[in-house]
C-alpha cells in the first residue's frame, strides 16, 4: 500500500466488534484510505481496554453489544485513562436509551451499521472539526432529549428557589424520614416552628403530604442529610 502523503492527518483507529466478517470488513475499509492507521483490532470489552492501554489510539469504533459487556464499559475505562480518546459507537442499536447512554459518557458519535463507507469515514474525518459523528435523524433525537433534561432542570432549580434557606432545610430533613420533634432537635428550633415550615413548604411544592414533598425533592435533586 503507498504510504500516506506527509501532508495528511492520520488518525490512529482501534474497531472493537465481536463479529469476525464485519470487523474485517472495517479493516479492509480503512487500509484503502491514507487517513487512517488501524492500530488493532477487539473482540470484547477487556481487549478494547488492554488494546487502548496498550496503542492509544485517537479514535474507538465501537459496537454496543459485546460479549463480556457493553461500549459503554468500554468507554468509561477508555476515557478515564485518554480523555482525548474520541469514542464513536457503530452499532445495530437504534434504543434512545443506547444513544443516549453513549452521548452522556462522552461518545463523539453514534452510527449505525447500515451506514454506507463513504458516510462513515466522512462523519469520523468530521470529528477534527469538533462535529459529532451522528446521522441527522441521531442529532434530532439528542437534541430533543437534551432541551427536554434541561428544561426540567430548570424547573427543578425554580421549585426549590421558592422555599428559604430554612424551609429547604426542613425539607432535607423530611427526605430522611424524621418526625417533627426530630427535625426541630436536629436544627435547634420548636416544634410548632418546625409544623409552621412545614406547611408553607406544601404550600409553595402544590404538594397535600410529606410524601409528595419527598417526591418533589427528589425530583429537584435535593439531597437529604441521609442521601
Amino acid at each position: 500500500m503507498p504510504r500516506p502523503d506527509s501532508a495528511l492527518i492520520v488518525h490512529k483507529i482501534l474497531i472493537v466488534d465481536d463479529h469476525v466478517l464485519f470487523r474485517d470488513g472495517l479493516i479492509s475499509l480503512f487500509e484503502a484510505k491514507h487517513d487512517f492507521e488501524i492500530v488493532g483490532s477487539a473482540e470484547s470489552v477487556h481487549e478494547a481496554i488492554e488494546l487502548s492501554h496498550k496503542f492509544h489510539p485517537e479514535i474507538v469504533l465501537t459496537d454496543f453489544y459485546l460479549p463480556d459487556g457493553t461500549g459503554l464499559d468500554a468507554t468509561k475505562a477508555i476515557l478515564a485513562e485518554n480523555p482525548d480518546c474520541k469514542i464513536v459507537f457503530l452499532t445495530i442499536s437504534d434504543a434512545d436509551e443506547d444513544l443516549f447512554a453513549a452521548i452522556r459518557l462522552g461518545a463523539k458519535g453514534y452510527l449505525l451499521k447500515n451506514v454506507s463507507g463513504t458516510d462513515l469515514i466522512s462523519s469520523l474525518l468530521a470529528l477534527d472539526h469538533e462535529e459529532m459523528a451522528v446521522s441527522r435523524k441521531m442529532m434530532g433525537r439528542i437534541a430533543r432529549e437534551f432541551s427536554q433534561t434541561n428544561a426540567q432542570a430548570l424547573s427543578s432549580g425554580k421549585i426549590l428557589s421558592k422555599l428559604s434557606p430554612r424551609e429547604t432545610d426542613v425539607l432535607g430533613e423530611l427526605q430522611t424520614g424524621a418526625s417533627n420533634s426530630e427535625i426541630a432537635q436536629r436544627l435547634f428550633l420548636s416544634e410548632n416552628t418546625v409544623k409552621h415550615h412545614v406547611r408553607n413548604i406544601f404550600d409553595k411544592l402544590g404538594v397535600e403530604n410529606r410524601r409528595e414533598a419527598i417526591l418533589a425533592a427528589n425530583q429537584a435533586g435535593l439531597k437529604g442529610r441521609s442521601q
